[in-house]
């Protein structure tokens, strides 16, 4: 069961709190007093709000998108696509109904060209199957060929529902154009024509292309059902879109759609295929539509879109405070003497000095060395989403502190008590360029960011060694969903959690979760079949036996062995339902965009009431995984392995992060369990999301929440949750994601 927790308190930097199938709260690390910071999952909460939504800077910006969705979700009109693609990187949510059919959808413009949907349909009355009602998972994707032009229609094709039963599998090829005022009409028309496959040639076609299987609702699904795609009858599809004003839209399709599962099944009759309605922008970034759908049917629907790159609540950073100028040598030669270096105590003053200079900004002293000409600073940050930002925010304070003779700045960032990288700035390139136009441009070329090493360099070191041991706790509420129960699509379990982290020393720490469940349904989850361990499936006895339950309770060990090797070693209660000991390797140079993990666990089931006992199951599982940051966000990665039902195979993920925080990817396991030993879904594939809480709050944190959504979960491709893996700690600190980031270093 995924996990979302409501947390009160902040902790260390990126660390995951793994909940049954992947949700968990990011928190950051705040050892200074106690206050409630509340989590909020999903987006629906401003869905009405009207709010105007602000960018990553907080500048306000009032919302704008031409494409509107229609019933399926994506592009389009009512129930047939357009051609047009959201803007990049938008998110979109809608929920649509007519005939006693409702859609659920998640469309996600994942490339400028490229957009995915993830639906979740509920068909009632579909009685003649057994099914009250019918519920099925569709996956879709769209690419746009080309974009409009002046004299040239946008042209895009498409799979719907090419991955699973096929209830609503469709292909098309479509063209759309767009007109302002045509004779002298107010507003905007957009033209839309089409040739559809499958659903969207199921009546009135014009020609086949070949043989294609039929719907068949007992299929597992899962898998792509390519023997279908752009086979069989295809018929005409279009319509126009009349957007009146800022506010008012009409709509007219004439869809192809025969529908004949649903009225063989008498869901509803079909007396005509042409559909209209009527839409309304209620908000700047919600839109209400109302519809009379096949001469029978009134339909209404609700779209949300936003893009993750505009915050809903602006971002309220406080000001740095300005860079304090050296004299010159002429004119003050005493106070470029090196003199003071040769004093024992000089460290320790500097260090104290600016232990309270970066506290201020939310930056925590680790250590530092000194020498005459130069420093190196260890941070860790605390605050920001942007580790620029924080680098930024250390060279001021060392500007304000370190004596001028002092010209090297070497700022280390460290997570979780492993050096990351060492960026090193000139300090007289701090003093001319910060008030130059584009001044960080100009820093960061002449700035270097390399790997850390493992131990400070030799000279004048002062480590703040008084900063450990350091205790953490923290107390709230929990909430813990599962979805897409063929009973009832959405349940959750709700309780409070208390959370505590001791960290004995850098990389060495004491961690758990204890949760007291109050109330929820998770337990009355349908009970499923299985042919392999259940290593997932008895989540429900989990949920039923664990009313007070460890989450998590280990101790895990960091270490740099070498400059771009990292290493972890965790043991104890690992996750919900196993523990035992798990161990890391990752090579990840900080100047390289590549990296390899080799993970290795021996773990045992607990038992149902999670507390500290075990089952008789035990099972050896690990990967070897490859990581790259492809650019402008985009991160691939493969793992392969054995999973924790003794299965084999490989996990490839692509995801995509904003500046923000915000992250959105998707995956797919396969392995060498069949389709039919895996059962309904066929193989293990998800969606995970990540939202940062700055989006919400409208202040600097680095917590964020993190959630898995999967169609289905079974124990084929199940891998173990391990807090805290090394890439997710290690990665945010090195090159790449500091020179993406690296405008705000002024900040």
């Amino acid at each position: 069961m995924p996990r979302l927790i409501l947390m009160p308190k902040a902790w260390s930097k990126r660390v995951s709190n793994v909940g049954k199938v992947g949700t968990n709260v990011r928190r950051s690390s705040n050892a200074r007093g106690f206050s409630v910071r509340t989590a909020i999952l999903g987006s629906a909460v401003f869905a009405s709000s009207g709010v105007a939504l602000s960018d990553e800077s907080g500048v306000p910006f009032e919302f704008s998108s031409d494409t509107t969705l229609n019933f399926y979700g994506s592009p389009g009109l009512i129930d047939t696509p357009s051609a047009y693609a959201l803007p990049d990187g938008q998110l979109a949510v809608s929920v649509s109904n007519f005939g006693g059919q409702t859609r659920t959808s998640l469309t996600f413009q994942a490339f400028p060209r490229v957009s995915a949907s993830f639906r979740y349909i509920g068909i009632q009355d579909w009685n003649s199957d057994g099914f009250d009602t019918y519920r099925d998972r569709n996956f879709d994707v769209a690419l746009l060929l080309s974009k409009e032009r002046k004299h040239w229609p946008a042209l895009s094709v498409g799979l719907r529902d090419f991955a699973g039963t096929g209830i609503y599998a469709s292909e098309y090829v479509v063209a759309s154009k767009s007109f302002e005022q045509p004779l002298g009409l107010p507003g905007r028309f957009n033209v839309t024509a089409g040739l559809g496959w499958g659903r969207l040639g199921s009546s009135g076609d014009i020609g086949s292309s070949g043989d294609r299987p039929a719907f068949d609702p007992d299929d597992e699904g899962g898998e792509p059902s390519t023997d279908q795609w752009f086979r069989g009858p295809y018929a005409p599809f279009g319509g126009i879109e009349w957007q009146v004003n800022d506010r008012l839209g009409v709509k007219l399709e004439y869809s192809p759609d025969a529908y004949e599962p649903e009225t063989s099944r008498g869901v509803f009759e079909i007396e005509s295929r042409v559909n209209f309605g009527v839409e309304y922008q209620a908000a700047e970034n919600l839109r209400l539509g109302a519809y009379y759908l096949y001469g029978s049917e009134l339909g209404v629907s609700a779209q949300l879109q936003f893009n993750p790159r505009r915050a809903v609540t602006p971002v309220s950073v406080a000001g740095p405070r300005p860079i304090i100028k050296r004299p010159s040598r002429r004119a003050a030669p005493d106070a470029w003497d090196t003199a003071w270096s040769s004093s024992e105590s000089a460290p320790v003053v500097i260090r104290d000095a600016l232990r309270e200079e970066l506290s201020e900004d939310g930056l925590r002293l680790e250590a530092i060395a000194v020498t005459a000409t130069s420093a190196e600073l260890r941070v860790t940050n605390l605050r920001y989403g942007s580790n620029s930002l924080a680098v930024g925010r250390a060279a001021r304070a060392m500007a304000r502190v370190m004596p001028a003779s002092v010209d090297t700045f070497r700022v280390t960032l460290e997570a979780e008590g492993l050096p990351l990288s060492t960026v090193s700035i000139r300090r007289q390139d701090l003093e001319s360029l910060e008030f130059v136009p584009d001044g960080s441009t100009a820093l960061l070329a002449r700035t270097d960011i390399d790997d850390a090493a493992p131990d400070l360099q030799p000279g004048g070191s002062a480590d703040a060694l008084d900063t450990y041991p350091r205790f953490n706790w923290s107390l709230g509420p929990f909430i813990s969903p599962s979805y897409f129960d063929t009973e009832q699509p959405v349940r959750a379990d709700v309780g409070l959690s208390a959370q505590f982290r001791y960290r004995l020393r850098p990389g060495l720490l004491v961690a758990g979760d204890l949760r007291q469940r109050f109330a929820g349904n998770v337990e009355d989850t349908t009970e499923t079949e299985s042919e392999l361990p259940r290593v997932r499936t008895d989540a429900r006895l989990f949920a039923e036996e664990g009313q007070t339950a460890i989450e998590n309770l280990y101790v895990a060990n960091y270490w740099k062995p070498s400059r771009d090797i990292y290493a972890r070693v965790t043991a104890g209660y690992l996750e919900s339902m196993f523990g035992g000991v798990s161990g890391e390797l990752l090579w990840k140079p900080a100047t390289s965009r590549l990296a390899f993990g080799a993970e290795a666990n021996f773990v045992r089931q607990r038992d149902f009431d999670q507390m500290f006992g075990f089952q008789d199951y035990d099972v050896a599982t690990g990967h070897i995984s490859a990581y790259y940051e492809i650019g402008g966000g985009y991160i691939g990665q493969v793992d392969v392995g054995r999973y924790l039902a003794g299965d084999t195979g490989a996990t490839f993920t692509i995801s995509r992060e904003f500046k923000n925080g915000w992250k959105v990817g998707g995956f797919f396991t396969l392995t060498d369990v069949s389709a039919e030993e895996f059962g309904e879904g066929s193989f293990d594939k998800g969606i995970n999301l990540t939202i940062p809480l700055n989006w919400f709050l409208g202040k600097p944190t680095q917590q964020t929440v993190s959630t898995t959504i999967r169609p289905i979960q079974r124990d084929g491709g199940a891998r173990l949750g391990v807090p805290g893996r090394l890439y997710e700690v290690v990665r945010p600190g090195h090159q790449a994601e500091l020179v993406s980031d690296w405008s705000r270093v002024w900040e």
